[in-house]
């Protein structure tokens, strides 16, 4: 069992204060409702205290600062951290790079991965998935509208992932994955709508 320190609490303040005010795609939800979600996750798959810390910054370098976020990052977690975050950024940049150009990039980063990295990605994108598909099924495919891939695109990155996933290992989280992404494509194919996705 992973023993937190003051360096999760830690991270845990600094997490809620970077993202403060900030919101889930469905306007409501508070952000770090995400990011503990994924600690979570993390932690429940048998992550360590890096890994969980690292999960609860994941999205801090490319939404709330870039590089002057990454270094203090690293000034106050270490190394290890900073490259675990890295391994799961998709850009450091302002502006963001357009959505398709990131993904590709985000592909290859995660077929390259560590086992920690790959875990905290993996925590990341289910907990995204089980949130689309809530929405989907309460609000119907106007949630659609939300996403800078759209329907078609964000299905394809969604399954292109589970197969980085599966190639590189099987385990619980990657079949709870693989179990929203077939609800996710049974609901489109029940409504009339699955795409046939697109090829990179």
């Amino acid at each position: 069992m992973v023993e937190l320190t003051d360096r999760f609490e830690m991270a845990l303040v600094y997490a809620n204060q970077l993202h403060r005010g900030q919101l889930r795609k469905d306007g409501r939800s508070p952000y770090v409702a995400h990011l503990l979600s994924v600690a979570a996750l993390v932690l429940e798959d048998g992550g360590s205290e890096d890994e969980a810390i690292a999960a609860l910054l994941h999205d801090a370098v490319e939404d709330q600062g870039g590089l002057p976020t990454r270094q203090t990052i690293q000034a106050k977690f270490g190394d290890r951290v900073v490259r675990l975050i890295d391994g799961c950024t998709e850009s450091e940049t302002i502006p963001k790079p357009p959505w398709l150009e990131r993904k590709h990039r985000y592909l290859e980063q995660i077929r390259q991965a560590c086992p920690a990295v790959r875990r905290i990605s993996l925590a990341d994108n289910l907990h995204n998935a089980r949130s689309l598909l809530a929405c989907l099924t309460w609000e119907g495919p106007s949630v659609w509208n939300r996403f800078s891939g759209g329907r078609t695109q964000t299905l394809w990155f969604y399954r292109t992932l589970l197969d980085i996933y599966c190639h590189s290992g099987t385990d619980a989280m990657t079949q709870a994955f693989q179990a929203v992404i077939i609800q996710l494509e049974a609901l489109e194919e029940v409504k009339g709508e699955r795409g046939e996705g697109i090829r990179g």
